[in-house]
């Protein structure tokens, strides 16, 4: 347990000093919120620092037990202090709605109880798009490093391979992470440069490039990006979207001299697959109902159901208002997600594939039931154990949408909050449907405990589910 404190100091730590970022940027404008941040940030890193002196020492190797409570605790336990500058500063929000915007931020969803951001002030804004971006590098090295490790949902095989764990895999664990935190940095640096000759302010630019390489959503305006009313952004946009929804190992092989190595993933494929057949099924529908141009329908639908497929949250308009047709084909892409290893939420492209690739199996076994079958996903084999996990993972997750869904039903909320919120919080997606917390609304209004039941799917899914779920089983306890 020590082991785990420990870390989890150093982890506080580091969120403390970062508030010193919006604490500058508020002090530099007048804006008293700077005190919120600095007592926010001191009492982090006061917390951080006596957990790291009470533990210091020799420690033994992480087991695969206290992999699982150190994930739920780091991301619980962050999210609980980076929603201190929100109770501090001068808004008019409690405790559930500053835990819930902190989880929504760090979890990358994207979802938001506050209004007014068009006049909010800037170090909140900018602390939100921190808290997105923070989250969105931990996620890319939870996939690699860990998840793997903990054989969660069919992860493992993305787990690499090496005989010798000890002296090669971590090495090469730590060589890759640093090599993913140097293209998330360029990443959002091309794409806050990008924003910004495209008419965005530097403020808004660099806010943005964060959000969206983190496939985060949040917005520096009630409005999301529609609030620019640009196409040259919305496309500047959707490029950034899909490239933080691809799995960041592949950049790495790419700069390895390995030019195709994006091309001929099956999950990118599978990824553009998604998101290019829906746009153009759905472009082609508006411009035969509604009269709309093709050109702006494509860039339209292009645009949203980007978003919503790699779980960033982003809205250029209101696509509640586009028919029962579109309001239920972006009800089922809210669960797609993006690939494994990338800053995206949701199911994961990778998963739709090995069920399909279990059917397969499972009818040739029918046809053929003594020939043997060596199943294969990207050049690598599959297991029947990981088929088994990716189907059981699958199963559970459509239990937790129900059962999410129909406590937020017990609260009050009619069908189409209860359920679109559900499945918006457990795939980290960020806007639901309806008038309540579609992509024109917000969830201010919902009841607290509402607040609640989400933060924790938000929390559920960004940790696939089994990580959260395997600590409410005795059996794990007394392992």
């Amino acid at each position: 347990m020590n082991l785990i404190v420990f870390i989890l100091g150093h982890l506080l730590c580091g969120l403390g000093a970062a508030m010193s970022v919006p604490a500058m940027v508020d002090a530099a404008v007048a804006n008293p919120d700077w005190q919120a941040f600095v007592c926010a940030g001191g009492v982090t890193i006061f917390i951080g620092g006596a957990m790291i002196f009470a533990t210091r020492g020799d420690h033994r190797p992480l087991s695969r037990q206290q992999g699982f409570i150190l994930t739920f605790l780091s991301w619980s336990v962050i999210a609980g202090f980076g929603a201190l500058p929100f109770l501090f500063a001068e808004l008019p929000v409690g405790v559930a709605d500053a835990y819930f915007e902190s989880m929504s931020g760090l979890t990358t969803t994207g979802s938001t109880v506050l209004t007014g951001l068009d006049h909010a002030p800037p170090g909140i804004l900018l602390w939100r798009s921190m808290l997105q971006w923070l989250g969105g590098i931990g996620i890319v090295v939870m996939a690699i490093a860990l998840l793997p490790f903990l054989r969660v949902g069919g992860m493992q095989l993305f787990q690499m391979e090496s005989s010798d764990k000890s002296d090669k895999v971590m090495p090469q664990i730590k060589r890759i992470t640093l090599f993913m935190c140097q293209v998330y940095l360029l990443m959002t640096g091309l794409c806050a440069l990008s924003l910004w000759v495209a008419g965005m302010s530097g403020f808004e630019a660099i806010n943005h490039a964060m959000t969206t390489v983190s496939t985060g959503g949040y917005s520096t305006s009630d409005d999301s990006i529609g609030h620019f009313k640009s196409p040259l952004i919305e496309w500047i946009v959707v490029v950034f979207m899909i490239l933080g929804a691809l799995p960041f190992i592949l950049f790495l092989k790419t700069a390895l001299g390995d030019r195709w190595a994006l091309v001929r993933d099956p999950q990118v494929q599978g990824l553009v697959f998604v998101i290019a057949s829906a746009s153009i099924v759905i472009a082609l529908w508006l411009s035969r109902t509604s009269g709309m141009g093709f050109a702006d329908a494509i860039r339209l639908t292009a645009f949203n159901i980007t978003s919503l497929v790699t779980t960033t949250g982003f809205a250029s308009v209101d696509y509640g208002t586009w028919g029962p047709m579109v309001a239920g084909a972006f009800f089922l892409l809210t669960f797609v997600g993006g690939c494994t290893g990338s800053t995206a939420g949701g199911i994961k492209v990778f998963r739709f594939q090995i069920l399909i690739l279990a059917l397969r199996v499972y009818a040739l076994r029918l046809f053929h039931p003594h020939r043997a079958f060596t199943p294969s996903f990207g050049g690598r084999a599959v297991s029947f154990d990981i088929m088994h996990a990716v189907v059981l993972f699958l199963a559970v997750y459509a239990v937790s949408v129900g059962v999410i869904g129909f406590a937020l039903a017990a609260m009050g909320l009619d069908f189409v909050t209860a359920f679109s919120g559900a499945a918006t919080a457990l795939g980290n997606v960020g806007p639901g449907l309806g008038a309540t917390i579609g992509p024109a609304g917000n969830f201010t209004t919902l009841p607290e405990g509402a607040k609640w039941v989400l933060t924790f799917g938000m929390l559920l899914g960004r940790l696939e589910l089994f990580t959260v779920l395997v600590l409410l089983s005795p059996d794990f306890w007394r392992a």
